[in-house]
């Protein structure tokens, strides 16, 4: 079970700095414009002309999935970062000092969780407008909650702490105890939340992009082009099968990594949950 948890680990985290790197380098890596078309080889299979095919418009697949996990990549990048932020600035702050602060804090956190997050995420697009921002904004805004409550179950935990109660009796003011003291032991567990959670914003973008709410095209992104691809799946399975791969791919080795950084944190998981 280790050794085979370990060859997982390390192949998630190679498939991740390969997809990094392959976003990042996705105009010296792609063998044409994304968005050029070439309507005489439409809907054309894998061949040695175009690696992974064409779509409906002639447009090298390839070259689309290179340039869409530049955009999937960034729009969960950005929205983790936001919602890490947010989330847990709102929740120490709230768990810190307590008041109409904490209770206003707990009442949006109970609408917002009664609420199906993918559907607050299509409101939020509706409203705004679509696009990388508005896209970023709406991800961010359904998953910042999570974030919050962790933060502030830490804080009301450390808040009553010796280091923190003579923090405070040498003169220290809140937001000096917030900095020094609260959130250093805070992020330790809110970034394995947030490696945990990738997973979930990338599939979140991805339904969005699905339904035509996310990033719009010419610009690619794997959810559009599933979208593309289920209207053509008899006709060209591979524009279907590929972003739909590609998806997985990514989800799995990110849902390994904040498993095993999990496991990291609390190392009797695992033992826990073999033996169940």
């Amino acid at each position: 079970m280790a050794r085979g948890g370990g060859v997982s680990r390390k192949a998630a985290a190679a498939l991740v700095l390969a997809w990094m790197a392959a976003a990042a380098l996705a105009p010296l890596l792609a063998p044409a414009p994304y968005a050029g078309q070439d309507l005489e080889h439409r809907l054309e299979g894998p061949s040695a002309r175009a690696w992974l095919g064409t779509d409906d418009l002639g447009r090298d697949v390839l070259s689309r999935a290179l340039y869409g996990a530049r955009v999937s990549l960034a729009v969960t990048a950005a929205a983790l970062a936001i919602a890490l932020v947010a989330g847990t600035l709102l929740g120490a702050a709230a768990g810190y000092w307590g008041g109409l602060l904490d209770q206003a804090l707990g009442r949006t956190v109970d609408v917002l969780l009664a609420l199906p997050g993918i559907l607050l995420a299509i409101a939020v697009v509706a409203y705004v407008g679509r696009g990388f921002s508005p896209l970023v904004l709406a991800l961010s805004a359904t998953a910042w909650v999570g974030y919050a409550r962790v933060a502030r179950a830490l804080a009301l935990s450390l808040r009553g702490r010796d280091f923190v109660t003579a923090s405070r009796a040498c003169g220290a003011g809140g937001v000096h105890v917030l900095r020094r003291h609260i959130l250093p032991h805070a992020l330790g567990i809110l970034w394995v939340q947030a490696a945990a959670g990738a997973a979930s914003v990338m599939l979140a973008e991805a339904g969005l992009s699905f339904l035509g709410l996310g990033i719009q095209p010419p610009h690619p992104s794997w959810g559009e082009m599933l979208a593309t691809g289920c209207d053509c799946l008899l006709e060209a399975p591979h524009l279907a099968l590929v972003p739909g791969a590609l998806l997985f791919s990514a989800v799995w080795a990110l849902n390994t990594l904040g498993e095993s950084l999990s496991e990291g944190m609390d190392p009797g998981r695992r033992h826990r949950v073999d033996a169940v």
